[in-house]
């Protein structure tokens, strides 16, 4: 999300609010919404809206209807009790923010009105407007948003979990707990591979990859490690990109940079006994190759929620299927879906949802008031590229490919300009403007 983007879509904060979000990184600068957990919690089991899912989406959604609708007549089903800015990730494992800074108490970012029903969701089904917990309880709807991300999958990969749970030199950026590890595993290499992974599945971020990629590369130039270390990137699919503009410069960098690409090599199994990682070959069937590593990140195959697979609400792969521009299902139209899980065909990020919230809001008020929906949302979504410390690339684009920049000049060279905006502007942005 740009910092331009998201001001233009805040209309209930004041001037001072976003100068004082803009003016200091601390999370002590932004001010704090007030919450009662008496308020909160509820055992009523109806409600005019109600919201699967806590993260991005699910708060920005709640925090649009909870005011218009009214004292318990919202509510959110969420298990977790921290909410995660999940950007920032990157940032923490290049070693440039620290990990406290990228989470909030869900129940500070709800908004009052609502109930934070904390569970987990079981079971929809949309043909009786019912959702069943993990807890027993079943909720009843007259209007339902699911936004309920993605899940991820380590499991799938053999000897992975055990590897991040066992082995200091394996790490992810795409989980709270081992993205901790991904900055003690650059600082702790000496010699050798340095490998980064892409999953052959849907992904949250995809450009996520490649930014630790780089990060750790600028890092061991800076640290004098460099001519020690071999820099592998291996990916299943055939660019380094989807965008055609910033593809080319991101493969500048690969070339420039002396980093080993790999095309269509797919992780299947890590041995961190041996430490070494199996990759498939998809282009010569039954064929693999292993690789001895000293760093390995891992981004891990990714999917809708299970709770979705099968269900009445999701198409073939298991994501919500909605309208590509309304938001609304295609089928259940007291149903949206924004996020992650919805198979809008677009980047997965929180730019996405700073676009959909705002189409999502304005076409589910108009059913609600009987009417058809008029709003439509252009694919927009926005990936960061951090190509070192300091210094990124702005991508910015929407359905089809089609670039949809902000700014006037060429977005696809790295700039300080838009690290500055990423590593300081974005999260306040994010925490004052979008969730909130």
């Amino acid at each position: 999300m740009t910092a331009a983007r998201l001001v233009r879509r805040c209309n209930h904060c004041s001037k001072h609010d976003v100068v004082a979000a803009l003016s200091s990184p601390s999370q002590s600068s932004l001010p704090r919404r007030q919450f009662s957990t008496t308020d909160r919690r509820s055992s009523q089991d109806s409600y005019k809206l109600l919201v699967l899912g806590g993260g991005t989406a699910g708060s920005a959604v709640a925090n649009k209807f909870a005011a218009k609708l009214g004292r318990g007549n919202v509510a959110v089903v969420e298990p977790s009790k921290k909410h995660y800015y999940q950007a920032m990730f990157t940032l923490i494992g290049g070693g440039l923010k620290e990990f406290d800074m990228s989470h909030r108490p869900t129940e500070a970012i709800l908004p009052r009105k609502c109930h934070w029903i904390e569970a987990r969701v079981a079971g929809i089904c949309p043909d009786d407007s019912a959702v069943s917990l993990t807890n027993g309880r079943t909720i009843n709807y007259e209007y339902l948003v699911v936004a309920l991300g993605m899940q991820t999958n380590y499991h799938l990969v053999k000897g992975l979990l055990d590897a991040l749970e066992h082995d200091p030199a394996v790490c992810s950026n795409y989980h709270p707990k081992y993205v901790q590890k991904t900055f003690p595993a650059m600082q702790a290499f000496k010699e050798g591979n340095a490998i980064f992974t892409f999953p052959n599945t849907p992904i949250k971020c995809a450009g996520a990859p490649q930014k630790v990629l780089y990060l750790a590369e600028d890092y061991f130039r800076r640290t004098g490690k460099r001519d020690k270390a071999t820099v592998m990137y291996n990916t299943p699919i055939g660019v380094v990109f989807g965008i055609k503009k910033y593809a080319q410069t991101l493969h500048d960098q690969i070339l420039e940079r002396d980093i080993k690409l790999n095309l269509r090599r797919n992780l299947v199994e890590v041995k961190h006994e041996t430490r070494e990682a199996v990759f498939e070959v998809l282009d010569a069937e039954g064929r693999t190759e292993t690789y001895n590593y000293e760093m390995l990140h891992v981004a891990p195959p990714c999917s809708a929620p299970e709770v979705l697979w099968d269900n009445p609400l999701s198409d073939k792969s298991g994501f919500v299927d909605v309208n590509r521009e309304t938001c609304q299902h295609t089928r259940y139209m007291n149903v949206f879906s924004l996020g992650d899980c919805s198979n809008l065909p677009t980047s997965k990020t929180a730019a996405a949802i700073s676009g959909q919230v705002g189409v999502l809001g304005k076409n589910l008020a108009q059913v609600m008031s009987g009417k058809p929906p008029t709003g439509k949302y252009n694919g927009y979504s926005s990936c960061p590229v951090v190509t070192k410390k300091g210094f990124c690339i702005l991508a910015e684009f929407g359905y089809d490919g089609k670039l949809m920049e902000t700014f006037p000049y060429n977005q696809a060279v790295p700039r300080r300009s838009s690290y500055l905006m990423k590593a300081l502007a974005m999260p306040q942005l994010y925490w004052l403007l979008l969730v909130k």
